[in-house]
């Protein structure tokens, strides 16, 4: 029989952009006891702290569970790298730091997929609850926006002229200026706001975890990787995890919680047996609670990164080559926390659409003054930049499915990018759209020549196929475990998975669809939500 000691009232797995605010909030009372559990190690690498590290981060096994997509038919064949936290914060440790909420419409939507009470107006106050807003002027809050909670949120702490120009073009081609891109309807061109506190990046672990740290009811442990969840019955009873050599058993009075987010929550599941029958018995695991739609309805962000040759304008392309110029960015950096790494690695957004037709604003811009290749290649060594433009609502769905019973062997992701007709038009329309906003006058300055994909190219189905040749992950899966009502769904409107006792999901992969935008806002907004669901039910 366990001893009190591996008994807790809460055990959440995965201590990432979730996982720290829902151990926050469930140990707030001394009286319950809460496990947080972190695959990785902890925050204490300082490419994580530094914003522009994330150039660092991506890849390496420090921070990085280094995962890649199958070959996909739709990037005409290529795989793509699929970064994912594997560290105390999680993707808030390695993400780009965009504080994104997305559209009213998406929450909105999610209410008609069988979940009531995640309506926009439902959901808003629980962005608020946690958000210490700085890059706007109280006076422009409009009851949207709070100062003083513990996620913090600020305005990039540098400046590109050819940033500027773009966004003066996109305001000439029809897309006006914002400075909030989070009231309800993104529409128009801004600067992003970002997780930083004074040029420093701002993670879940700073915000929600290092404060409560204290606690003697909240006990967290690093480098645990969960094996399989405790079934009792019906009931999910605790789970085994192994550190290291060791392995251990613990066990939830209440409940357990998966945050481990898109990938890692379908295979905790799966693993478990809870999951397609056939998959599950293909790998010689046992059923003990058939759920379809478990891996399933995977959904992604994929960025067309088109990119111009510009001339009489500076860009990071030609100020990374010089080494006089990389000592003079890590001396405005560590002097006054300011310039070329605290960028993000995108500054300037933009929200528009792919055509008339749409209701609302259907493609989103990450615009950065630099080019390269792709993703741990050298910038390109003349003056340019990339407008990466993606489609915030594919149409195309993808699956996480493990390939073996072994917990360290990665599982299959493939997202099955531009997969639907859809999707392949959306991708030419945005090449056409980035194409109008380059031809306006406030870039004309500049001389702009498109490289990538490249002029020459047009149609449909050559801008499509282009597309699939240039695009790449912007990293934002979700939906794998989604909520709802229908056959697919894995867990019910109050995060509880169907079907079973003592088991909730709350992370991105809860999402029924994905929000029109940068996804780590949401899901603080899903953890902040569920963790108030939690209490709820303890007190009735």
């Amino acid at each position: 029989m366990a001893s009190d000691s591996d008994t807790y009232d809460y055990i959440i797995v995965g201590a990432g952009t979730a996982g720290c605010l829902l151990a926050n909030r469930l140990s707030a009372d001394r009286n319950t006891r809460v496990l947080l559990l972190e695959a990785g190690g902890k925050d204490n690498y300082h490419w994580i702290h530094i914003p522009v590290g994330y150039l660092y981060l991506m890849g390496n096994p420090r921070a990085d569970w280094g995962f890649k997509t199958a070959e996909e038919p739709g990037l005409n064949g290529r795989s793509l790298n699929y970064p994912r936290g594997r560290v105390l914060g999680g993707c808030s440790s390695i993400n780009g730091m965009i504080y994104m909420r997305g559209q009213a419409r998406d929450y909105d939507l999610w209410r008609q997929m069988g979940c009531p009470g995640w309506a926009w107006e439902d959901v808003l106050p629980y962005f608020k609850k946690h958000e210490d807003q700085r890059a706007l002027d109280p006076a422009d809050f409009d009851g949207l926006h709070e100062q003083g909670g513990e996620w913090r949120i600020e305005m990039a702490r540098i400046q590109w002229d050819i940033l500027d120009a773009f966004r003066d073009a996109a305001e000439q081609a029809g897309i006006p200026k914002v400075n909030d891109f989070n009231r309800g309807n993104n529409e128009g061109c801004g600067y992003f706001h970002v997780n930083q506190k004074s040029g420093i990046r701002w993670n879940t672990t700073k915000a929600f975890l290092r404060p409560v740290r204290d606690r003697s009811n909240l006990a967290v442990e690093t480098h645990a990787v969960v094996d399989r969840l405790t079934l009792d019955g019906r009931r999910v009873s605790g789970l085994t995890f192994r550190q290291g050599a060791a392995k251990r058993n613990v066990i939830a009075r209440r409940e357990v919680v998966l945050a481990a987010g898109s990938i890692g929550s379908p295979q905790i599941l799966q693993l478990s047996g809870i999951g397609p029958g056939a998959l599950l018995r293909k790998h010689g695991i046992d059923v003990r609670h058939d759920l379809p739609g478990v891996g399933e309805n995977l959904q992604d962000h994929l960025q067309v990164r088109c990119a111009y040759k510009v001339s009489g304008v500076k860009t990071m392309n030609e100020r990374y080559q010089s080494l006089v110029q990389r000592a003079g960015f890590a001396l405005d950096y560590a002097l006054r926390r300011r310039g070329p790494m605290t960028m993000a690695p995108s500054q300037l957004g933009a929200f528009t659409k792919s055509d008339p037709s749409r209701d609302t604003p259907n493609i989103q811009y990450h615009v950065q003054p630099l080019t390269l290749p792709k993703f741990g290649e050298p910038l390109d060594p003349f003056p340019a930049f990339t407008a990466s433009v993606c489609n915030v609502r594919p149409t195309s769905r993808g699956h996480v499915r493990i390939t073996s019973p072994d917990p360290s062997a990665h599982p299959e992701i493939r997202p099955n990018y531009l997969s639907t007709e859809e999707d392949r038009r959306v991708a030419a329309d945005s090449i056409r759209v980035t194409r109008r906003i380059v031809s306006m006058p406030a870039l004309g300055k500049y001389q702009p020549e498109e490289f990538r994909p490249g002029s020459d190219i047009d149609g449909d189905d050559a801008l499509a196929k282009a597309a699939g040749d240039i695009a790449t992950t912007i990293f934002h899966p979700v939906s794998t475990c989604k909520m709802g009502a229908d056959d697919l769904a894995v867990v019910d409107h109050r995060l509880k998975v169907r079907g079973l006792e003592g088991l909730r999901i709350a992370d991105a992969s809860v999402m029924p669809t994905i929000t029109s935008g940068n996804t780590n806002a949401p899901t603080l907004m899903i953890a902040e939500k569920g963790a108030a669901m939690m209490l709820a039910d303890r007190q009735a």
